[in-house]
């Protein structure tokens, strides 16, 4: 029988589990402190003019970061995506730090991630790790139901350029924020040690930090199932692995050594 959270996660896309690494929090605040000062191959500053309020990101640094490797290796994230996804096994994708200081304006356009990916999956889970209290009104926002629509969106990268898919049937999202009223919208004030874990095909977005004395740290660890395989999308990916479209095709198995199972 299902749990719960199972449930919810199959019927909504996105679903809260409380506490479950409240032992964890300090091990990925210092992975973030390291990558903020060891800053990897795709970090990017999303307001290089701000004065403060900055957002800053930046992923696939798990292999070199020691903390975020001991959570992925040792934790229970592993297991946990496993049983969300129903899938037999569990493997790491990658790892996406998300930092918007206190009082950063600057929004997560909305968005669902399976497009940006050079990968297809039915099983597929990201458990959104914040490390600092964060508001219902500063939280991550998901479309309940949105990932059963069975429909590819648009890419568009946090700057609002559109990514250019040549491979891929894409169609141009909804004006969410203009029809809320016509979508059940999902969101929950978080503390450290709780997860918000959803499927790659989930619509959702965040407002800026509305908190103006700590900053909102998030580590995102992105989860595969069984069934992943490389898709050729036809342009850039987001992450880009550009050495996987020299030595793939689509329908063809991910390598274990970059992608390992790990339950």
């Amino acid at each position: 029988m299902l749990t719960q959270e199972q449930q919810a996660f199959a019927r909504d896309g996105a679903v809260v589990l409380r506490g479950v690494f409240k032992d964890w929090v300090e091990t990925l605040r210092a992975g973030v402190a390291y990558n903020e000062s060891h800053p990897g191959t795709y970090f990017r500053d999303y307001t290089p003019e701000a004065s403060k309020g900055r957002f800053w990101a930046d992923y696939c640094n798990w292999p070199n970061n020691a903390s975020f490797r001991d959570f992925i290796e040792n934790g229970p994230a592993a297991g946990i995506a496993r049983d969300l996804m129903q899938s037999q096994r569990s493997r790491i994708f990658h790892e996406h730090v998300l930092v918007k200081n206190a009082g950063s304006g600057k929004i997560t356009p909305w968005h669902h991630d399976g497009p940006y990916y050079p990968v297809a999956a039915k099983q597929t889970v990201s458990l959104w790790i914040p490390l600092d209290p964060v508001s219902r009104d500063s939280t991550i926002e998901f479309v309940a139901g949105s990932h059963r629509w069975g429909k590819q969106f648009q890419a568009q990268s946090f700057t609002g350029d559109y990514y250019e898919h040549t491979e891929s049937k894409e169609e141009p999202l909804p004006d969410i924020d203009a029809n809320r009223d016509q979508y059940t919208i999902l969101g929950w004030a978080v503390e450290p040690g709780d997860v918000v874990a959803f499927d790659y095909h989930t619509i959702h977005g965040a407002p800026g930090n509305h908190a103006t004395d700590h900053a909102r740290r998030v580590v995102s660890m992105r989860w595969l199932g069984d069934d992943a395989v490389y898709v050729n999308r036809g342009g850039v990916t987001s992450p880009p692995y550009p050495h996987l479209a020299a030595t793939l095709k689509t329908g063809d198995p991910l390598p274990e050594d970059e992608f390992p199972f790990v339950a």
